[in-house]
């Protein structure tokens, strides 16, 4: 669901490059305020997990993939304000080294998959855990909603920018985004609960939850070089519906489409650009933490 600086046009990247730079403001002033603030190591690695599970596309339907958003599972992990600040890690390195998501576009994509993925689904999580609703349902439900208000979102923003009408882009991105919400859904609880467990298993320790989320991570690269190369919900209704393209910015990617160039394609350039990609998001993080630690 990465939106490339194609897609959109006008004051859209401007104003949303606003908005995601407050919404980041507001996270970094909310975890300074958190009476229960995650170390810079779990929160690198939380962010590097989440890196590195975007990785892993997954065939839906009709030559279709999708991958897990993973802000739900932030939330979880590190709570709301934290999330939001490890989401807007993992779209920069993205963005800037990787090529995916555009540099204009980075704004848009941190609004729809952190303010709203971690932020505003993160809250209606908490408040459904508040209200004393299943655990488990409450993940499921705020990780399916995530996916499918994420897409709205990011509806709104290409119509906006006059891509395509709006009375198409909608029903066409709910309608295969409401299926990958359901895989976000699944893989959030089996993700969630394998991490709970790993942690149990060491009283729930600081280094255990680090250590979970860091190997979760390394596991995770390891099997992308077997994901699914169909195009994700976002690529295809753009080639369904034939999106407008507009000139844009754009800076040469280190490891575009996920590759290290110079080890010519194969599984050992996707593992290579997958390590590279978890660690500069575990860096980020790292520095973005600095935002809350007094």
């Amino acid at each position: 669901m990465h939106i490339p600086s194609s897609m959109l046009h006008g004051a859209v990247c401007p104003v949303t490059l606003a908005v995601a730079g407050a919404g980041i403001g507001w996270a970094a002033y909310a975890a300074r305020k958190s009476p229960r603030r995650p170390s810079a190591l779990r929160l690198a690695a939380v962010t590097a997990l989440v890196f590195a599970l975007q990785m892993l596309n997954y065939p839906v339907a009709n030559g279709t993939s999708g991958h897990l958003l993973g802000a739900v599972l932030a939330v979880s992990l590190v709570g709301v304000p934290f999330a939001v600040l490890a989401m807007a890690a993992v779209l920069l390195v993205q963005a800037f080294l990787f090529g995916d998501g555009g540099i204009l576009a980075v704004g848009a994509n941190i609004i729809n998959m952190s303010l709203i993925g971690a932020g505003a689904t993160g809250w209606l999580y908490e408040r459904l855990n508040a209200r004393g609703l299943n655990p488990s349902v409450s993940l499921a439900g705020a990780a399916w909603f995530s996916m499918a208000a994420a897409a709205m979102a990011c509806s709104l923003e290409v119509a906006w920018s006059g891509a395509v009408a709006l009375g198409k882009v909608v029903p066409a991105m709910l309608s295969v985004h409401v299926l990958i919400g359901a895989g976000e859904a699944l893989l959030t609880l089996l993700f969630a609960t394998a991490l709970r467990w790993a942690a149990s298993r060491f009283q729930a320790s600081e280094r255990a939850g680090i250590w979970s989320a860091s190997v979760l991570a390394l596991l995770a690269v390891l099997a992308s070089p077997w994901a699914s190369t169909f195009p994700d919900g976002l690529e295809r209704v753009a080639e369904r519906l034939a999106f407008a393209s507009f000139p844009s910015f754009s800076l040469p990617a280190w490891f575009a489409d996920y590759q290290a160039p110079w080890l010519g394609g194969g599984s050992a350039a996707t593992l290579l650009a997958g390590l590279a990609g978890v660690l500069a998001a575990a860096v980020l993080a790292g520095a973005l933490s600095r935002l809350y630690r007094v």
